[in-house]
């Protein structure tokens, strides 16, 4: 993907970065927990960003790896030993020295069982935890058990946690329910731009300077430019959009509807409003069927909802560039992959496709023993049977809960009756995790584009392997070809073999189809026009990743604070 230009570029040059003024952004859910190892949900990294640290970034705007807590690393010889030079003076925001100790607490608890880590599998080299060594308070030494392609990009998935405040959780046995959304401010750390000041259930989320934090500009001012930060929880997006248009918000949490971006435009030529163009997106919208075999053991319909072939006919019964134009106003581009156009690297333009055929649908259907054997429109199986499954999306969302009745009407015409169940964010994301659906249509990605760090996707003993997540052993033959090609993939250096190998990686997905993906949208993100020196990223947060640099002019939103 090509990195999007500055802000600068395309808007005139900005004044220069000034101190102090209130953000205010919106969120579309509540708040489940402050403790990112622990938790996957997007409050929970979003505010991580915000209020804590990495070892190493990787800049979601040039895909860079930067210096982050550590200010300097050394590479041995065979690639495989990284030793970390942590940055001087760094504190966190109660004053207790940040140190190594940190560092490898924090690696303690991702590889300890009972933290229930969801970053584990992303922080595995060879299927072994990394070896952390800790010579003095300032030098971390991190070796791999083998090579491995990303390199020291991998530690941008992990999230330091202080040692002082989460210690005694971890040695107890409770660190996975520790900083729930309940904890006080005063009881958590921060070691990034923010700190939480306070947090008002349904409404919003408070986050001021943190007043220690270690970075400073080119000029040596201390970062971050703003005084507070400022997240109003608006779960419906058109509720989001009326805040952005009269000024309540200052940007959205993520891009704009294909439909809003009309709407916007008077709104940029009056001066009020600028519109971002990122590019196309690499958080899809994912279309998956519960595949956890207990799931199906006893129920009616085994013997052909959870198929390969059931998969394939819903794949060919969607006509794709009619979903890009229903639901994204054309402002979308078709795909077969949970890979798009965007990721330039890894996308691969000869995936398998399923053209948009009814014929060939229903000749699948058929092949499942499913037909019409009654006088209404829906298949049956042999036992009578309706083909009928129950699918969750996110309540609010218009842009899924679109795609979820362009679907269910394509999937009419092929008599498979699908029941739309929209439930709020959060509610979604824990019955996902405890099995508890037939069929969800939802959104989340990858905080890297390369492959080998998102195993918690790709391997099935994976947190993020969604369709039957966290198995002990692979499930199926075709999960367990995937699992030797991603860590063979992730041991090779060669750029070229690490892509021919993820092609094979995205055959096999694409004639399983644990997934099914129908088009991703051109990003535009939508911002008051007072808000400067923005860096859009290529993932969410789209703005907010660079937080610390963004500033505004004095004049804001009237916002309940």
């Amino acid at each position: 993907m090509t990195p999007a230009p500055p802000a600068a570029d395309r808007l005139g040059a900005p004044p220069a970065p000034v101190r102090g003024g209130t953000l205010t952004s919106s969120i579309r859910s509540e708040v489940r927990s402050y403790n990112r190892i622990s938790a996957r949900d997007y409050p929970t990294e979003l505010l991580a960003t915000l209020t804590l640290g990495r070892l190493v970034r990787v800049n979601r705007a040039t895909h860079d790896v930067e210096p982050w807590l550590a200010e300097s690393w050394t590479t041995s010889a065979d690639a495989l030993t990284y030793t970390f030079t942590l940055r001087d003076g760094v504190t966190w925001n109660d004053g207790t020295p940040f140190t190594s100790a940190d560092v490898a607490f924090s690696f303690q608890a991702v590889y300890d069982p009972s933290a229930k880590s969801v970053l584990r599998n992303s922080l595995l080299v060879g299927g072994q935890p990394l070896r952390i060594d800790t010579p003095d308070p300032h030098t971390v030494v991190v070796t791999f058990a083998e090579p491995f392609g990303p390199g020291v990009r991998l530690l941008d998935n992990l999230t330091i946690m202080p040692r002082h405040k989460l210690e005694a959780a971890l040695a107890g046995g409770t660190f996975a329910d520790a900083w729930s959304a309940a904890t006080p401010p005063a009881d958590l750390a921060a070691i990034g731009p923010f700190q939480l000041a306070r947090y008002d259930p349904g409404q919003r989320i408070v986050l001021d300077r943190n007043p220690r934090y270690w970075r400073t500009d080119e000029r040596g001012e201390a970062l971050p430019y703003l005084d507070r930060l400022v997240l109003e929880i608006v779960p419906d997006q058109d509720a989001e959009l009326v805040r952005l248009q009269s000024g309540q918000i200052d940007l959205t949490q993520q891009q704009l509807r294909a439909a809003d971006v009309a709407t916007l435009r008077p709104l940029v030529t009056q001066g009020r409003l600028q519109l971002l163009e990122i590019g196309v997106a690499n958080d899809v919208d994912h279309f998956f069927f519960n595949l956890r075999p207990a799931q199906w053991a006893r129920d009616p319909r085994r013997a052909w909802l959870p198929r390969r072939e059931f998969r394939q006919a819903i794949s060919h019964a969607v006509d794709r560039e009619a979903y890009a134009d229903t639901v994204f106003l054309g402002e979308a581009v078709p795909i077969h992959g949970p890979i798009t156009p965007g990721n330039r690297l890894w996308f691969w333009p000869g995936i398998p496709r399923y053209e948009f055929s009814r014929d060939k649908a229903r000749a699948l259907l058929a092949g499942l023993g499913l037909q019409n054997r009654d006088a209404d429109e829906w298949l049956e199986d042999e036992r009578g049977t309706e083909a009928r499954f129950s699918l969750i999306t996110v309540r609010g969302n218009t842009q899924l809960e679109r795609g979820a009745a362009v679907v269910r009407d394509e999937l009419r015409q092929i008599g498979v009756a699908m029941d739309i169940v929209p439930l709020e964010a959060n509610a979604l994301i824990k019955r996902m995790l405890d099995g508890q659906f037939e069929a969800i249509f939802f959104v989340f990605g990858a905080t890297d584009l390369d492959p080998a760090l998102s195993p918690d996707l790709w391997l099935s003993s994976g947190s993020a392997h969604v369709w039957n997540i966290g198995q002990r052993t692979p499930a199926t033959d075709w999960e367990a070809r995937i699992d030797a090609l991603m860590a063979e993939q992730a041991r090779a250096t060669d750029l070229a073999e690490r892509q021919r190998l993820f092609r094979e990686v995205q055959r096999i997905f694409s004639e399983e189809l644990p997934m099914i993906h129908f088009a991703a949208a051109r990003l535009y993100m939508g911002v008051s026009a007072r808000v400067f020196n923005l860096s859009p990223g290529f993932a969410r947060p789209h703005l907010l990743w660079s937080a610390d640099t963004i500033s505004v002019t004095p004049a804001g939103p009237a916002t309940s604070q």
